[in-house]
């Protein structure tokens, strides 16, 4: 006993630690300031660097200390390796290329570990125009769908980037407008060229007979000359050789199946390509097999990387491009090969923005989120008294596991993400109450509190399983299928489970363990063992009836207000841009378009990178735009605001987005149906499906009848009441299956009663905690927030609903109250 609960405790305490560790830093650092005391040798030889470097970005030479010091040392050729020998770069010879990965690994040292969206820190926004000549004779179906097909290759790029959560939309009728959270174009002056190329890959045949010798102006009919760059692997050398290489290619990347990074021999980077089959396979089997001992040259957007030897025919469509490739970028190459643009994107505008959430509203969150975890722990205490103060230690160990593999794998923090690990809070009490009702149970047995402890934790354990894994199955769906926020959602969410299924069955039991041990036998009060007879399938007509009404009036909100019910993320809309004499507060100009009938209104300042100028953006609904301006000039005439640019917006939801969501939730309900019928049986199964539908079309149905609009948020919100609805669903069925096992003589009604009965504590309590928890966000009234607050209280309500009267009365209809069809199966 004494090892079980030492072992559990100790990897506990390491993973508890490591969480922490996985978080610092936890701000950004100035990179000026972080790189001034960072070096750990010559450092009086570095200072007198970086004195020069900061001259040089004074005199305007530099936009950036980073960027001027990675040019300093590729004028001079100056090894910065040299002071910072604990960054392990001797086996890259090139300076060139060892600075640019050093430099790249300070900036990312300098930054906090957890990162944050745009609402909370800003970033910046570029515009691109796709090239005049890419739109000759084409109508107006043909460019839209060319610049869908941008957004969605773009969104692609984006995510194999690891660029969490950015926002992509058209302006007008030829322009994509890029929003990347947490990036500075001072640190990070290639990110527009790396988004933006057209990764236009062709293979072309080399010259065989006249390979330039000397005389490289008698360039051979029908080729062009061209240079590739070849490294000394000993010296780390860079010599140019020339090619006279074919103007026709032989292929082109359009047959590339896959791109992906792959380590060399000479422990460099290249790109493995894999042709797609069989047009693509066969093809390049031909060439090689055609051109035996000739060099097939690999020409990407215009610049030739290689040029290796044909040795042999190579019938398995494998090539590779070989070049002076750090990891991140031949990262960076595979992933725009992998999504090829047809056409030429043109930068016409790049900005720096801020946070789209004002400090008073920064603020207000904050103790939005101290108030609902307050809530929470306040509840615990009072009623499980020494176990809800375990139960509490859990949650919030839960919650920095969250963090800190949020950290670890890049994932962007956003107002929304504050108020999911709130409800993550309220939600991941569950587990603790699952099994301190179980332990309850126990004691009204008459059993001690150590065999309570070890029976509760038994027979919770199918129930936190299963409920657990059904929710990671529709986030792994997510993660599968969608894009964008979608898939950020389902990967925040998968993190959750794992960290809700630790602290509850190992953190939990050993604090559980080690207080009983020290002699505290009162950490729960029993209740008597008696249970309620209520009669719940009995209500099942009058319940089935309130249903059907309100999802049938909510589908009618839902048709009356058609476009309606959608925000600007789905629709697009209109944007200002605005000078001012003074600043004005986010939350005033969201109040003036409430007021004014406006409805949602988005509010940024931004910086233009060239000239350092702060305007206003404003982001209305279609024709909206006029009439905030104006009344916003009535009130705050001080501000002296005046129109500089009017440009519509397109949805930063593309429908490729908007399908992938919709898919995703299909399959993960099928998932969940065929688990639940695998794991229980075909009956329980389609309960849940019917019971989870039933809280999809209800919780949006209240939402729509209240006048709500829907943005992209509210689609993370739906998907987060599947997974509440899904484990409320299990808890219930769970009883029921225990019972019609320990009860062989009673009614298959007898035993649903009974064990709803069972488990409405739980229920009660479980529901209680995730409303404190939400309540106090919907309270601070703050944007999206409040929204997501508001979707998540409904959907509360229904959740309970629904797994008391809609999926035990399904199952009860399909055996037709028999339950020997149950028994069977």
């Amino acid at each position: 006993m004494f090892s079980k609960i030492l072992g559990r405790s100790i990897l506990s305490v390491v993973v508890l630690v490591w969480a922490f560790l996985s978080l610092i830093p936890f701000n950004d650092r100035p990179f000026n300031d972080y790189i001034e005391h960072r070096p750990t040798a010559c450092v009086d030889e570095f200072s007198g660097l970086l004195s020069r470097a900061k001259l040089r970005m004074k005199l305007g030479q530099f936009p950036s200390l980073f960027v001027a010091l990675k040019e300093i040392a590729k004028d001079e050729t100056i090894d910065l390796a040299t002071y910072f020998p604990d960054i392990k770069l001797q086996d890259i010879k090139n300076i060139e290329k060892k600075n640019k990965i050093l430099m790249n690994v300070l900036l990312r040292e300098s930054k906090g570990r957890l990162k944050q969206g745009l609402d909370l820190k800003g970033g910046i926004s570029f515009t691109l125009k796709i090239a005049d000549k890419t739109f000759e004779n084409k109508d107006r179906d043909m460019r839209s769908k060319q610049l869908d097909r941008a957004i969605e290759i773009m969104q692609h790029r984006l995510d194999g980037m690891g660029v969490a959560e950015p926002i992509i939309r058209t302006r007008g009728s030829d322009e994509i407008e890029i929003q990347l959270a947490g990036i500075s174009m001072q640190d990070n002056p290639e990110i527009v060229d790396v988004v933006k190329r057209p990764a236009k890959l062709e293979f072309r045949l080399v010259h065989e007979n006249k390979p330039p010798n000397g005389n490289l102006k008698s360039v051979p009919i029908g080729y062009e000359l061209m240079f590739s760059e070849y490294e000394d692997h000993q010296t780390g050398e860079i010599e140019m050789i020339p090619y006279y290489v074919k103007k026709i290619p032989e292929m082109t990347g359009r047959m590339v199946k896959n791109a992906h990074a792959t380590m060399n021999q000479y422990g460099g980077f290249e790109i493995g390509l894999e042709m797609k089959s069989p047009e693509g396979v066969e093809r390049f089997a031909k060439v090689t097999k055609d051109n035996v001992g000739r060099a097939l040259a690999i020409v990407l957007d215009g610049n030739l990387y290689s040029a290796p030897r044909i040795n042999g025919e190579i019938p398995n469509g494998m090539a590779s491009i070989s070049g002076h490739f750090s990891q991140r970028e031949a990262i960076e190459l595979s992933n725009v090969l992998n999504n090829p643009l047809e056409f030429e994107l043109e930068l016409t505008e790049i900005q720096e923005i801020g946070p789209s959430l004002a400090e008073d509203a920064k603020t207000s969150s904050i103790y939005a989120v101290i108030l609902g975890v307050s809530l929470v722990i306040l509840f615990m205490i009072a009623y499980y008294r020494a176990s809800g103060l375990v139960a509490v230690i859990s949650v919030l160990s839960n919650a920095l596991i969250v963090l800190g593999l949020m950290a670890m794998i890049g994932a962007t923090m956003t107002l929304p993400g504050v108020a999911a690990l709130v409800l993550t809070v309220g939600m991941g009490v569950d587990s603790n109450i699952l099994i301190f009702e179980r332990m309850r149970e126990e004691l009204a047995l008459g059993r001690r509190m150590s065999a309570a402890l070890a029976a509760g934790y038994d027979k919770a354990f199918a129930t936190i399983f299963d409920a657990n894994i059904t929710t990671l199955l529709s986030a792994l769906i997510l993660i599968w299928l969608g894009t964008g926020p979608i898939r950020g959602f389902g990967i925040i969410l998968s993190i959750g489970i794992f960290a809700t299924m630790f602290c509850a069955l190992v953190l939990s039991r050993a604090l559980m363990a080690i207080l009983i041990d020290f002699g505290f036998e009162n950490l729960l009060k029993t209740h008597r063992n008696e249970v309620k007879t209520f009669d719940f399938l009995g209500k099942q007509k009058i319940s089935a009836i309130l249903s059907l009404t309100v999802i049938g009036v909510g589908l009618f909100a839902f048709v009356v207000r058609g476009d309606g019910i959608y925000g600007i993320d789905f629709t697009g809309g209109d944007e200002m841009t605005l000078q001012f004499q003074e600043k004005l507060n986010s939350n005033d100009i969201e109040k003036i378009a409430k007021e004014n009938g406006v409805g949602e209104v988005g509010t940024v300042y931004r910086k233009n990178i060239k000239d350092l100028g702060e305007v206003l953006c404003l982001q209305t609904k279609e024709g909206k735009g006029k009439l905030l301006f104006q009344k916003l000039n009535e009130r705050y005439p001080q501000a002296q605001l005046k129109i500089v640019q009017e440009s519509s917006i397109g949805s930063s939801m593309s429908g490729k987005i908007k399908w992938n969501a919709i898919c995703a939730v299909a399959v993960s309900l099928l998932m969940i149906f065929a688990y639940i019928a695998l794991r229980f049986e075909i009956g329980f199964g389609i309960g849940a499906l019917i019971s989870t539908i039933h809280d999809i079309l209800a919780t949006i149905g209240i939402y729509i009848l209240l006048g709500k609009q829907f943005s992209a948020p509210m689609v993370a919100a739906i998907l987060m009441i599947i997974g509440y609805s899904i484990n409320d669903t299990i808890v219930v069925f769970d009883r029921i299956r225990e019972e019609l096992h320990f009860n062989p003589t009673i009614t298959l009604k007898e035993v649903i009663n009974y064990s709803i009965n069972c488990t409405l504590s739980r229920t009660i309590l479980t529901s209680f905690t995730t409303f404190l928890a939400a309540f106090a966000l919907y309270c601070f009234r703050l944007g999206v927030v409040n929204d997501l607050a508001l979707i998540f209280i409904i959907g509360i309500f229904v959740g309970t609903f629904s797994s008391i009267f809609i999926a035990a009365p399904i199952f009860y209809r399909w055996h037709r109250g028999d339950r020997r069809t149950v028994e069977i199966r």
